[in-house]
């Protein structure tokens, strides 16, 4: 009787032991792969419901002027730097002011930006190396544009959703369109 019961308990254990063929084959607890829809697959679908469709494409600037820029309705006056979704008053005056410290703002931001448009007036005027180097080792692209165009410039990168800043200094007057009367009182 102890021969017979050694016999069996080594039996179990090579059975259990064996990994080829499982010790209870039920057809519920095994599950196979299918290729085609079943009926459990579409319980396990994922939907989404959207709350709000995003319209607007970010900040966009309207217009600009020597007294500054129309931000979506916001009137900035002077020198800004647009960092969506903020608009700042920048402190500079000219594109000499343009400095390290100036643009620290630009590379301080999270996550960082990847393109930096500056409008340097009414024409495009040179940087300093020191300041270029500075966005080289930040790897933030630099594009310098005379402001109109810096503003375009700007507006078309937002508009695909690029994370873009801008630097922005008014355009000065232009006395290209204005009417010279000479002292007779005719127009040249």
């Amino acid at each position: 009787m102890a021969a017979r019961f050694l016999l069996q308990r080594s039996t179990q254990r090579l059975l259990f032991s064996s990994r080829s063929v499982p010790a209870f084959s039920s057809p519920f607890l095994c599950r196979a792969h299918s290729l085609g829809p079943s009926d459990d697959e579409t319980y396990q679908r994922t939907t989404v419901s959207i709350m709000k469709r995003e319209t607007n494409n970010g900040i966009m600037i309207h217009s600009y002027s020597p007294m500054g820029f129309n931000i979506d309705g916001n009137r900035v006056f002077g020198p800004c730097a647009v960092i969506p979704p903020a608009i700042l008053q920048w402190s500079v005056g000219s594109s000499e002011d343009i400095t390290e410290e100036s643009i620290s703002l630009f590379h301080m931001l999270e996550p960082p930006i990847e393109i930096l448009v500056l409008g340097t007036g009414s024409r495009v005027e040179r940087l300093s190396p020191s300041v270029l180097a500075l966005l080289k080792r930040k790897r933030i692209a630099l594009e310098v544009q005379d402001t109109p165009n810096a503003c375009a410039t700007f507006n078309f990168l937002n508009s695909e959703r690029r994370l873009v800043a801008a630097g922005l200094i008014p355009p000065s007057y232009s006395r290209a369109l204005e009417v010279k009367q000479d002292e007779s009182g005719d127009s040249k």
